[in-house]
């Protein structure tokens, strides 16, 4: 059990002490930079879905006839 208290007691100090924080700044930066990445990339996963729907469809359309 001692070892699960030295393990924060550690995580706490490394965190207040040893981690170097971005601004306030940096941070709603690089939070809008991820979220118009993240909706090119779902934009862009949902566009190829869309595609080969489709073209499944055309498929087994084509073989059922």
């Amino acid at each position: 059990m001692a070892g699960i208290k030295e393990y924060v007691v550690e995580s706490i100090d490394e965190l207040k002490n040893h981690v170097t924080w971005p601004t306030y700044a940096e941070a709603q930066k690089l939070t809008v930079l991820v979220l118009v990445f993240s909706i090119i990339f779902a934009l862009a996963i949902w566009g190829v879905d869309t595609v080969f729907s489709s073209l499944i469809e055309q498929y087994f359309k084509w073989v059922k006839s």
